[in-house]
């Protein structure tokens, strides 16, 4: 069994780590161990000496060694006692704000709990255990359900939290985050993603300074400038060896995520929701769900630590038809049309696409409604007759008459002031009473909060979705969230209106992924802005960043690597100049980067010059061949692109027959020595060809004195060697 429980001491196990906890004799939940797996109690390590400002509970009485304020805690509280960053805050009728929760019972359950209205992993009754602890206050009733996941194959545990009010007035919930998790020794670094539009998770490695850190977004999603995901390394680890444990939150609204390093050199990681952007008045009866956080630790480095968040995100986190299956090679017609196309551009993009072997073609923004520019159309979801003459059934025959799937571009969430809905539905926008709102990309956003609106949406792209052969969905969302106001709240409630906005995003991609299963659905927010593990349960893929130029995405797809599957990373070959950076790349340096993620193309290949389009040819066959290792094989950052002259990744099937080497050399120097890489995750004993020459190398050399890469001439040299095992 996974869970073991020895009178109220609990031990849930995995594969490789033991997460231990207690109640003590005062009721208070202790955090006891979270490490490589070991058969001991370990509070035999918790030893505090009388701490001075450190106050103690009542019922110790004269013990000045016992005080929650240095301990370490499983779900920490304030206004008794624990001055350090809280997990959850009750405000009550009388205004009184503390929370003192004491042990009540315990539940264990076969399979994985889930989450009412949010996305959480899921699994079968033999693949994982739930452990429910009970907490109560000890002078209401109010009562925190603590829910631990736990995936012994996985490597994995998951944390939730059930905040109920089992009193006779209401409460406000101030604070309720997911995991709290108290580490009391050793020396860690915490690594967190921080980035900008077209430059998403960047992974900063700091030593902990005395106070608080913070990764945190209030921009009502996840965002391009923070990902809701955090490392803790101790000092020295590497990919390869140390002790490492990563933590990453299935939400895509305003998160918090805060590390404190204490007066005695504790570490604490707290991680949920905002509570800048989040109050919620839960009343007598209810219960109040927080999202679920996947917990997974290695002690033999950050590679390892990827892996099992690869594994559990990819088959246990993304869900339906595609979520392991290979998926279309598509082209989007963004960059190469704007704004500017109508149906017989469409159809040249696509003939010429179909004649390279491409499986798809995406119909991107401007379909719709009036909509030429950015500053009309949104919320119109119907057919603009001028540019497709024939609507989309016609488009549609006709694109699958030359043999190719067809997709299609939505902002769902959004609306333009000039749209048929703005004029007849204003109340549908989230705007403040008597302020003009704020206009981003000259749009608003709708409140996702109202049924109503949900109910619209669901039907018109219900309708679009059903009305000709769409495979393939886009969901945009291109501004962050200001002016929070819902008509249909009170102004004691206003302040739940960002989570309220979430939980109607997950309602509506429920819905509509359910009424078209055969659909293959790929977040967006402005590229990166939303990568997130809540949208991988709706969607299996989403557009790693618009940021297409191929230098700039081999450091954003390397941070993305660090707990998403490639299978989830949406990437595409471009034009050059980029239209993000200008920077001239060839188009084989274009597709080996693409190749680490979702294959694609958004350009017009009928622009390319010939001996480009055998190039593109040749490509999408290479791809249709490596795409089930690249997709299904282990992954390997064999170096950091932030540092070094070079990006070089690799991927090695499960049976460590197939090897894929691919990136790009940045810069080529005068009178250089081509670089040596070290491949890993080979079987020592196999013998590997290499497809480009032949040549025969030893798992064990490849491993340890390495493969030469390609000589260079020019910049941005691409990368891509094969190997194969065979027979000894």
């Amino acid at each position: 069994m996974s869970i073991r429980v020895d009178g109220t001491t609990f031990s849930l196990e995995t594969k490789n780590t033991l997460y231990q906890m207690k109640a003590d004799a005062y009721g208070v939940l202790k955090h006891l161990w979270y490490g490589a797996k070991t058969s001991q109690d370990m509070e035999y390590l918790l030893d505090y000496p009388d701490v001075s400002f450190s106050g103690n509970i009542y019922d110790v009485e004269d013990n000045r060694t016992y005080s929650l304020d240095t301990m370490p805690l499983e779900y920490s509280t304030e206004g008794i006692g624990d001055f350090r960053i809280s997990s959850v805050g009750i405000r009550y009728e009388n205004g009184a704000s503390a929370l003192d929760l004491r042990y009540e019972n315990h539940e264990i359950l076969p399979g994985k709990y889930s989450i009412p209205g949010l996305p959480a992993v899921y699994a079968e009754d033999y693949e994982a255990q739930t452990l429910a602890i009970t907490l109560k206050d000890t002078a209401s009733d109010i009562r925190v359900i603590l829910k631990y996941g736990v995936l012994p194959d996985f490597d994995v545990i998951t944390r939730s939290a059930v905040i109920t009010n089992n009193g006779h007035g209401n409460v406000m919930i101030l604070r309720a985050h997911s995991l709290c998790l108290d580490i009391p020794y050793g020396k860690w670094e915490w690594v967190h993603f921080h980035g900008r539009w077209g430059k998403e998770r960047t992974p900063e490695r700091l030593p902990l300074l005395h106070g608080i850190q913070e990764s945190s977004s209030k921009r009502g999603t996840s965002s391009h400038h923070h990902n809701p995901s955090v490392l803790l390394c101790q000092e020295g680890c590497t990919e390869t060896s140390g002790t490492c444990l990563g933590a990453v939150l299935m939400y895509s609204g305003c998160f918090q995520a805060q590390v404190e390093y204490d007066q005695l050199n504790q570490t604490r990681l707290v991680m949920g929701m905002n509570p800048h952007m989040f109050r919620w008045e839960l009343e007598p009866g209810k219960s109040f769900y927080t999202p679920e956080v996947i917990l997974s630790l290695s002690t033999s480095g950050m590679e390892t630590l990827s892996h099992q968040f690869h594994r559990i995100i990819r088959e246990h986190v993304c869900r339906g038809k595609y979520k392991l299956i290979e998926r279309p090679i598509l082209i989007n017609n963004w960059e190469a049309t704007y704004f500017d196309f109508n149906e017989e551009k469409l159809l040249d993009i696509a003939r010429g696409a179909a004649e390279l072997g491409v499986d798809m073609l995406v119909m991107d923004d401007g379909w719709f409604g009036k909509r030429d520019s950015d500053n009309s159309g949104l919320g119109d979801w119907y057919v603009n007759k001028n540019k497709l003459p024939d609507g989309l059934e016609g488009l549609v025959k006709k694109v699958n008459d030359l043999g190719m799937e067809f997709g299609i571009w939505f902002e769902p969430e959004m609306i333009s002031e000039d749209s048929d809905l703005y004029r007849t539905h204003p109340e549908w926008t989230i705007r403040i009473p008597g302020r003009q709102p704020t206009r981003s990309r000259f749009q608003l956003v709708l409140d996702m909060s109202r049924q109503d609106v949900r109910d619209y949406l669901f039907d018109v792209m219900s309708q679009i979705l059903g009305s000709a052969n769409i495979t393939y969905v886009k969901w945009d969302f291109n501004r962050s969230v200001s002016d929070w106001y819902s008509e249909l709240l009170p102004a004691s409630r206003q302040k739940e209106m960002p989570h309220r906005f979430v939980l109607g995003l997950y309602d509506l991609m429920e819905r509509l992924t359910s009424a078209f299963p055969d659909i293959l659905f790929e977040g967006c927010c402005g590229g990166g802005g939303r990568f997130d593990a809540g949208i991988l349960y709706y969607c299996p893929q989403i557009w790693c960043s618009d940021d297409t130029d191929a230098f700039e995405r081999t450091q954003i797809q390397y941070g993305t690597s660090f707990f998403y599957p490639i299978s989830s990373m949406g990437s595409h070959v471009s034009a050059v100049p980029n239209h993000q950076t200008g920077r001239i790349t060839s188009i084989k340096a274009r597709a080996v980067t693409a190749m680490s993620g979702s294959f694609g193309y958004e350009l017009d290949l009928n622009k390319l010059t010939q001996e480009e389009k055998n190039e593109v040819k040749f490509q999408i066959g290479l791809f249709k061949e490596y795409g089930p290792l690249i997709h299904n094989g282990k992954y390997y950052r064999l170096s950091n692109p932030f540092r070094d002259n070079y990006a070089v990744w690799q991927y090695v099937s499960q049976d460590q027959k197939k090897v894929l080497i691919q990136g790009l050399i940045f810069r080529t120097e005068p009178n250089m020595l081509r670089y040596p890489i070290h491949l890993r995750g080979l079987d020592p004993d196999k013998k590997y060809r290499l497809r480009e020459d032949g040549v025969i190398y030893s798992g064990n050399a490849l491993m340890n004195g390495g493969i030469l890469m390609p000589k260079c001439f020019g910049d941005y040299v691409p990368v891509e060697l094969y190997l194969e095992a065979i027979d000894a």
